[in-house]
């Protein structure tokens, strides 16, 4: 059974790396750019059903190891720490490139699609963000109670946190650049402000999970 303090740890470890815009958020406001309010909606589904498909390798592969063997702990929460760094820094360099970036996803997506076909195309995207598989890879295993015994029915919990926060927020994403669309389109600067911002968090979060955490 996974505590409510671990759990609200964990939820607000969440939050922090949701927040920042990252591939999944981007393709959510392309799609809204490009069809609007449905086609966001369809995608936001379908991108958090791929980050839970992540939830569930980690917990059956990932967390089994980390039971295991603190040194496939600490490997894997150094090099998911160093890359969250590396992500925040490409995603400060390149921070000039959302608006780009976004218009790209949304031309890359066609003509308007069936729902079924754009929750698939949300899908792909939630299991192949980097970000994703980073967090739930090196973060999620420090929040789980060994002592405790059952860490990957622990992760499976804990990772239902940050899905259910994905899904408030990404959809909050989508329907405000739906019904903005023309505001988002237009700005550079605004979407080069958020990219910097969450570049400079996202290395802030590198290094405390480098810092934090240990195997018990």
């Amino acid at each position: 059974m996974v505590s409510m303090d671990r759990l609200l740890a964990f939820a607000a470890m969440s939050l922090l790396v949701i927040v920042i815009p990252g591939p999944s958020v981007l393709f959510v406001i392309g799609r809204a750019l490009a069809h609007g309010r449905r086609t966001a909606l369809a995608t936001v589904l379908g991108n958090v059903v791929g980050s839970y498909l992540l939830v569930v390798a980690v917990a059956l592969g990932v967390g089994t190891l980390v039971e295991r063997s603190v040194t496939v702990f600490l490997t894997v929460k150094l090099a998911g720490a160093a890359y969250l760094m590396y992500l925040g820094v490409q995603a400060y360099r390149h921070r000039k490139d959302m608006k780009a970036s976004a218009i790209r996803a949304s031309a890359e997506s066609g003509a308007r699609r069936g729902d079924l076909r754009t929750v698939l195309d949300g899908v792909i995207v939630g299991v192949t963000n980097p970000k994703g598989i980073v967090f739930f890879a090196a973060v999620l295993p420090q929040f789980v109670d060994h002592s405790a015994g059952g860490l990957p029915g622990q992760m499976l919990i804990l990772g239902l946190v940050p899905i259910c926060i994905g899904l408030v927020t990404d959809t909050a994403w989508g329907l405000t650049a739906s019904a903005a669309r023309t505001w988002f389109a237009r700005s550079d600067r605004r979407l080069s402000m958020i990219g910097g911002a969450g570049g400079f968090a996202m290395i802030g979060l590198g290094v405390t999970v480098a810092a934090t955490g240990r195997a018990e």
